[in-house]
């Protein structure tokens, strides 16, 4: 049936030959759609040098209106942010939001300013307890968009050493000479 739905047809009226191409689905008639968008806001590859990552959890973030706003435009820079746990709360420091100069005109905006974290309690205790052992850290990996929140993936880490971060890099480096070889080989 496609086969008789797909192919021209040409029609002859009056002297004159036409020639009719069907429609291809709706999209004569849909509307446009809006190119697909990534949901990640921010990275913090420096995070993911600088330590091993041990578990990853993802939490809610309290923000103003401003600062959503401001996300919603790409603003945001997450390398310097760190995570501090304090009366069993989360808490995000060192995250910087830069205000758009239109969003906010009725109040004074902080873009360096504390946010708290939403998480559960399980996963807070979990994470003061392994902080409290020697070498561990709680830092954000990433900020992104789940449906219309927010979320930051934060991971509790350990830091590298020198010879570790050298290792990486070596593997990294030998991964790509790995694909160039690949490539030109199939060539």
């Amino acid at each position: 049936m496609c086969a008789a739905l797909c192919t021209p047809v040409i029609g002859i009226t009056e002297n004159r030959a036409t020639l009719f191409q069907p429609a291809s689905g709706n999209r004569a008639m849909s509307k446009k759609k809006k190119p697909q968008s990534s949901n990640t806001i921010a990275l913090n590859k420096k995070a993911r040098h600088e330590y091993h990552i041990e578990e990853k959890f993802e939490a809610g973030m309290v923000l103003h209106g401003w600062e959503v706003k401001a996300l919603r435009a790409g603003k945001c820079q997450l390398t310097d942010a760190y995570v501090l746990l304090k009366n069993e709360e989360a808490w995000l420091l060192g995250l910087h939001i830069p205000p758009l100069p239109t969003a906010s005109t009725h109040i004074v905006p902080d873009p360096t300013r504390t946010r708290k974290l939403l998480l559960h309690q399980k996963e807070i205790a979990k994470l003061i307890g392994k902080t409290q052992q020697e070498g561990y850290t709680c830092v954000p990996l990433a900020l992104y968009w789940k449906q219309n929140l927010v979320k930051c993936e934060i991971a509790l880490v350990k830091g590298k050493k020198q010879h570790d971060k050298r290792a990486t890099e070596k593997e990294r480096d030998w991964n790509r000479q790995k694909q160039r070889i690949m490539r030109e080989h199939t060539r």
